[in-house]
C-alpha cells in the first residue's frame, strides 16, 4: 500500500503551497483579531473616561468687581447697591438685532420659570455702546422684556471699566462710507450670575441656552 506522504517533489509542492496559505491567512486573522481586541479595549476606556464627571477646580473665578454706572432712571448706582441679591448681567446694546434681545427674553422667561424665588434676583443689562445708550433709551428699552429688569450704562471710561471686571469683550463695528451713528457693537454673549456677596456664581450662553435652562441653573444655585 502506497504511505500516504508521498517524497516526490512535485507531490510535496502543492501541499507546500496549501500549507503556506493556511498559515498566511491564519496570521492575518490573528492580526484582525489582534487589533479588534485592542480597538475594543481602548473604545472601552474612552468609554469609561467620558463617563467620568468634569474635573472642578477649587477657588473663585476672577469675574465682576467694583464698578460705577448709570441706571435707566439716570440714578448713579455701584455694586454694592446690589447687595443681598443674586445679580444676573448681561452685556450689550440697544440696537443689537438679535443675540441682546435673545439673551434677555432667555432671562425673562427663567426668572418667571423660576417664580416667586425670582425675587432674590436683579436681572441687569450694561450697555457697552454708551454713545447711543442713554439712561433716556435705556428707559424705553428694558421695559419689553421684564418690570425688575435694570438698564446700566455710563461714560466710555465706566463702561470699559465695569467691562473690564467681568472679562467683556466689545468693539465698534463701522462699515466704510456709513454715518457716524449708524455702527454695530460686536460683544461677548454671555449671562453671568453673581452671588449676593458680589461674587461669580456661574454663566450662561446668551443667545444658546434655553430658558428652561438658565432657570434650572439658578436654581441650582440659590
Amino acid at each position: 500500500m502506497p504511505g500516504l506522504v508521498s517524497d516526490d517533489p512535485e507531490t510535496l509542492r502543492p501541499m507546500k503551497r496549501s500549507v503556506q496559505r493556511i498559515a498566511f491567512y491564519l496570521g492575518v486573522a490573528l492580526l484582525i483579531g489582534a487589533g479588534f481586541m485592542a480597538g475594543r479595549d481602548m473604545l472601552s476606556r474612552a468609554g469609561w473616561q467620558a463617563a467620568l464627571p468634569l474635573s472642578r477646580t477649587e477657588g473663585t473665578a476672577s469675574i465682576g468687581g467694583p464698578f460705577t454706572l448709570v441706571d435707566h432712571t439716570g440714578k448713579t448706582v455701584t455694586e454694592t447697591d446690589f447687595r443681598d441679591r443674586f445679580m444676573l448681567i448681561y452685556f450689550g446694546f440697544t440696537y443689537c438685532p438679535d443675540a441682546c434681545p435673545t439673551a434677555l427674553t432667555a432671562m425673562a422667561e427663567a426668572l418667571d420659570i423660576i417664580g416667586p424665588a425670582a425675587n432674590r434676583i436683579v436681572p441687569v443689562f450694561i450697555s457697552v455702546d454708551p454713545e447711543r445708550d442713554t439712561p433716556e433709551q435705556l428707559n424705553m428699552y428694558v421695559r419689553h422684556f421684564h418690570p425688575s429688569l435694570i438698564g446700566l450704562t455710563g461714560s466710555a471710561e465706566q463702561v470699559a471699566a465695569a467691562a473690564k471686571t467681568f472679562r467683556v469683550y466689545y468693539a465698534k463695528v463701522k462699515e466704510e462710507g456709513s454715518d457716524d451713528d449708524d455702527y454695530a457693537m460686536d460683544h461677548t454673549s454671555i449671562v453671568y450670575l453673581m452671588g449676593p456677596d458680589g461674587k461669580f456664581r456661574t454663566h450662561f450662553s446668551g443667545h444658546a441656552t434655553s430658558p428652561e435652562t438658565m432657570a434650572a441653573g439658578i436654581l441650582g444655585v440659590l
